[in-house]
């Protein structure tokens, strides 16, 4: 997703532990319609980035996991203050990459990237947690941007807003590599455009994560080993790392006022999970996207303000393969005390149907950073009101 630093409307604790989850949910589109042409830009300088070599994700699964979380550091050869106007990421083999983000690595954490790199020769490394704390959580690098499936175009920063890249900056793309669909190598790379910061004169673009967490039971008459909620969590830390349960219990520890695990929201076949978070500062709010896994159906973004609810995002008929940004309403403003709720329905019956599903044992489906796992996310992208 194309909003910038990335935010999450969380007490700080639950904060710290929801930032490596959410690294794995990214969408590919722009916050608002209202964009301008790169060659309008004076002084932009556009540069295409990646790993020197392919990347070969079936030799990095662990613990037969069909989900491979892999991060890349790239230098943009930034020798003055800028800000980033439009990016673009170009998946290797599409078919693999369940999606991508690429993160900011400003000049104090460069000593740290390149560590991690020189560990693996500089063919990146391991990282299902957060990029510069790859088997934990929080490590405050900021969101460049992101694809997920759909559309690979360039995607432009809405008019007078921008993300601070300063000198000496590095990326990091981090790749998730879904094994259902194959192992071929890979070598996906980042395609950046900014413009020098002085003299600029432009917002800084930002985003707020708001969660829900999935409890999907096993269908009517589906039984197995891992139907046993805590049983499926257990193998859900063996396949992603010990920062996944964590992360499961402060998601659920905190939309507990709208969301019971013990007694999931059934409707026939089909299970809704909803949450609201506080916004806690005046917001102009650009737009959101909506983000699920394979079993998602429809979700709806909406600030509610009193006894006014105004839609961000809405989509009633949810495709993995084409995840979109919707721009919200014109001059949606945000003011500190309004909420923003997020609610997502999945139909559980599709993990034995979907060609890709149906092999897999049948599971009490959490959330979890794998693309047999569940998310229900949605990202706001704004500027300061």
């Amino acid at each position: 997703m194309n909003f910038g630093g990335s935010r999450i409307r969380l007490s700080a604790a639950v904060c710290v532990v929801l930032a490596t989850a959410l690294s794995a949910c990214s969408s590919s589109s722009t916050a608002s319609t209202t964009t301008r042409a790169e060659a309008t830009l004076e002084s932009a300088t556009t540069g295409t980035f990646g790993p020197p070599t392919t990347f070969s994700p079936g030799q990095a699964a662990v613990n037969s996991s069909t989900d491979v979380y892999h991060c890349f550091l790239v230098d943009p050869h930034l020798t003055s203050d800028r800000y980033l106007v439009s990016s673009q990421f170009l998946p290797g083999v599409t078919k693999e990459v369940h999606h991508a983000i690429y993160f900011l690595i400003p000049p104090a954490q460069v000593a740290e990237a390149r560590s991690l790199d020189a560990s693996s020769q500089g063919k990146g490394w391991s990282c299902f947690g957060a990029p510069l704390n790859p088997s934990g959580t929080f490590d405050n690098t900021t969101w460049l941007g992101g694809w997920a499936p759909g559309p690979t175009v360039p995607r432009v920063a809405p008019k007078g807003t921008g993300i601070s890249m300063p000198a000496g900056s590095l990326v990091v793309m981090q790749v998730h590599y879904n094994l259902l669909n194959g192992t071929t190598p890979d070598r996906s790379r980042v395609k950046i455009t900014t413009v020098p910061a002085a003299g600029a004169h432009l917002k800084e673009l930002e985003t707020t994560k708001y969660v829900s967490p999935p409890d999907l039971p096993c269908p009517t008459g589906v039984t197995g080993p891992l139907c046993d909620r805590q049983a499926s969590i257990d193998d859900l830390v063996a396949r992603t790392g010990p920062q996944a349960k964590v992360l499961l219990n402060a998601i659920e520890g905190a939309c507990r006022g709208d969301h019971d695990a013990a007694h999931p929201q059934i409707t026939g076949k089909l299970v809704t999970t909803t949450c609201s978070w506080s916004v806690d500062k005046t917001e102009h709010i650009l737009g959101a996207t909506p983000h699920m896994h394979l079993l998602g159906q429809s979700e709806s973004i909406t600030l509610v303000s009193g006894s006014t609810r105004t839609m961000l995002a809405s989509t009633d008929h949810y495709n993995f393969d084409d995840q979109t940004t919707q721009a919200a309403p014109s001059a949606t403003i945000a003011h500190a005390g309004d909420k923003v709720e997020v609610s997502c329905t999945y139909d559980p019956t599709l993990r034995q149907e979907l060609p890709s599903m149906r092999k897999l044992p049948a599971r009490y489906v959490t959330w979890g950073d794998g693309s047999s796992d569940e998310m229900c996310l949605g990202t706001v992208g704004w500027v300061a009101g």
